[in-house]
């Protein structure tokens, strides 16, 4: 079937016209998305923008809203965060790198990757209760940041391990080849070409699955997070050698996500107005974890020379 020059041109305007109303419709989407984000956000900001003071940051809850205070709940959303991070990430990205590199192709192998996936969309209560039955009973943790860092690992765990294959899989097999052409081991083509190269889409899948975890609620709240609580977990440092301490793992803990939670139930309008603040504390951190990210991502990529 042959087409004259005219019907050729024709048809490449119609298949342009196509691509940039699909381009249209894209950006109307993403500006959706955007100005649902603005919007929401300025309303808490106008909310609560009164209550965004020192004070607010450095004061313990109170009954009294007007000297009520995030201070316990963002402590121990950093504390919970950090035992989160320290517990998904290099079980996550390890086992991925199992499973992409090292692991055979057998009904096995086909298992354990659909069950990771479909882990990814369990819901966290279900998460919640399981921790409630290992962590918190089984192993004896009882309701400290120790249970609730490992809760939220399990929950995030399989966001990173497909992020971090997905970004394995981005690398050219070329690389590989290269690197078993020049006698390089498995582990050295994995550690230092494969890994260096996936770092960004790695760092990316950490972000998101730690993005999700910061606002949890409902695992939290099984494993029994207090809504109440006046006192800071020890201190992770001491005049003692060795000078770290590790007992703030088995404390007591509330989160941002519980903090607001108690204050929206609670019918008094200043109350409301705390919960507000709160909120933009909280995506305040959330956008600056995904900041930090995109910051890496970009110098990580400059060093690569592909």
């Amino acid at each position: 079937m042959r087409f004259t020059l005219q019907e050729m041109r024709t048809m490449i305007a119609r298949h342009k016209r196509w691509d940039h109303i699909f381009g249209l419709v894209g950006m109307l989407c993403l500006l959706l998305g955007i100005l649902t984000l603005v919007v929401l956000f300025g309303q808490l900001l106008l909310q609560g923008m009164e209550r965004l003071t020192p004070e607010f940051f450095t004061s313990f809850p109170s009954r009294r809203a007007e000297n009520a205070g995030i201070l316990s709940a963002w402590v121990g959303t950093v504390a919970v965060m950090l035992v989160t991070a320290m517990t998904a990430v290099p079980l996550g990205v390890a086992a991925a790198v199992y499973l992409e590199e090292y692991a055979p192709r057998n009904w096995m192998t086909a298992i354990i990757e659909i069950n990771v996936t479909n882990l990814a969309g369990v819901p966290s209560i279900v998460y919640g209760l399981l921790a409630l039955g290992l962590f918190v009973y089984q192993f004896g943790l009882g309701q400290s940041i120790l249970s609730a860092g490992l809760t939220l690992a399990l929950l995030i765990l399989p966001v990173v391990i497909v992020a971090t294959r997905e970004a394995l899989r981005a690398v050219p097999g070329s690389i590989r080849e290269a690197a078993y052409a020049l006698g390089a081991t498995r582990w050295q083509m994995v550690s230092g070409h494969v890994l260096p190269y996936s770092s960004a889409g790695i760092l990316t899948g950490m972000i998101i699955g730690l993005s999700r975890a910061i606002g949890e609620t409902a695992p939290i709240i099984t494993i029994g997070a207090l809504t109440f609580i006046a006192f800071l977990p020890n201190s992770p440092v001491t005049t003692d050698f060795p000078f770290i301490s590790f007992k703030w793992l088995m404390d007591p803990f509330t989160v941002m996500p519980i903090q607001m939670f108690n204050w929206t139930s609670r019918p008094e309008e200043a109350f409301q107005l705390n919960a507000a603040a709160a909120g933009v504390v909280l995506l305040v951190m959330t956008l600056a974890m995904n900041g930090l990210a995109i910051w890496l991502r970009y110098h990580l990529r400059k060093k690569i020379k592909w």
